[in-house]
């Protein structure tokens, strides 16, 4: 995709993402644009929102008919696939919470529901951390109702429930370095009582404090961005929680969060993205960021990487080797690291070694 076309695809993600703004063309799109432009949003999961944006658009520029309908049929299958996972969200949080499990919903679901149209973001599955020794107790209520499952690298473990991908965390945040686990603890317990409540079919589902949940949702997106890559779902979520919670927060505090988990450089790059990209006012952010920041480069590892970095076309005809995930992976770890090191040295430094602990030996085991 050219630089003009990207451009008008960023128009397009802003217009659905904040439900206003004019789609401004030098001259009208035709099919071959449209079907690349589709192509993008699916490779970030982001479809639902150039859909939202259909509806401020000129007629003369909308996609063609056929392709409308194509987009229609797939943002049905979104919307079925969301109220499913609610109906799955309420049942396990009940289940759970009938067994004295205290289950926290992270991401997904409950950062959908900040979104001008919650039912249009695509969530892959569901997440669940948990209060106290609450893993433990979730991993056997699983063994007792034969729920077959497996633990994962990550301190994580997963199953399928109803045709719903579902996973458990130990750890809340998607730190890796281990030097940040006691302040992790402990920002636990002092915003325990700002913890949310979100209806999910008339189930009280709890979520983390805002505060912590930007950390949550910002930390993964630097997780990934560390090894694979992420796509533009993530940013739009990032940009949609400051937009909401901007009033409810401890601004103060959040960038004092930031700083003594060591990310607060690259979260100014993040900032300036979710800004000049996203079409965040500034205004919502907690704190500026600094002005002469470049972070052009940051925003192409994101377009090419797409969801996760499985459809990245810079890699699509290298070889996968056996004992990793993609393609070129070492290639590609050892650029991310090199690129991310200086703005999150402890994260950047502690994932391949905490990664491969978890992998090889950090695993529940019976």
């Amino acid at each position: 995709m050219d630089n003009q076309l990207r451009d008008i695809f960023f128009q397009l993600l802003r217009i659905g993402l904040w439900g206003e703004g004019a789609l401004y063309l030098k001259q009208p799109l035709t099919i071959e644009d449209w079907s690349k432009i589709h192509r993008y949003a699916i490779n970030h999961t982001i479809e639902g929102l150039i859909y939202d944006s259909f509806a401020l658009l000129e007629e003369s520029q909308l996609p063609p008919q056929s392709l409308r309908l194509k987009w229609a049929v797939r943002v049905d299958h979104i919307e079925r696939h969301n109220a499913k996972m609610d109906r799955v969200i309420a049942e396990l949080f009940t289940a759970f919470s009938a067994y004295n499990i205290r289950p926290i919903l992270q991401k997904g679901q409950g950062v959908a529901s900040y979104y001008r149209v919650p039912n249009h973001r695509i969530s892959g599955d569901i997440d669940f951390c948990f209060e106290d020794d609450g893993y433990a107790k979730a991993r056997n209520y699983l063994k007792e109702n034969q729920l077959k499952f497996q633990d994962t690298a990550g301190f994580s473990l997963d199953y399928n429930y109803k045709g719903i991908h579902i996973e458990h965390h130990k750890r809340t945040f998607d730190f890796r370095s281990p030097l940040k686990r006691r302040y992790l603890n402990r920002l636990l317990g002092e915003y325990k009582s700002k913890q949310q409540i979100l209806s999910i079919n008339d189930v009280p589902v709890r979520l983390l404090a805002p505060e912590l949940q930007l950390l949550q949702v910002n930390i993964h997106i630097l997780k990934h961005l560390i090894t694979y890559g992420i796509g533009l779902r993530q940013f739009c979520d990032s940009a949609r929680l400051y937009f909401v919670v901007s009033d409810q927060i401890n601004k103060v505090a959040l960038q004092e969060i930031y700083k003594k988990t060591g990310i607060l450089k690259w979260i100014h790059l993040l900032h300036k993205v979710l800004v000049e990209n996203l079409g965040l006012p500034k205004s919502k952010l907690p704190f500026p960021y600094p002005e002469n920041l470049e972070t052009d480069w940051m925003l192409d590892e994101v377009w090419y990487s797409g969801n996760f970095g499985f459809n990245d076309e810079r890699f699509a005809s290298s070889k996968s080797p056996r004992v990793f995930a993609r393609p070129d992976s070492p290639k590609r770890l050892w650029q991310n690291f090199k690129r991310y090191v200086k703005y999150a040295p402890e994260e950047a430094i502690a994932f391949p070694l905490i990664h491969t602990y978890s992998k090889f030996l950090g695993k529940d085991s019976d």
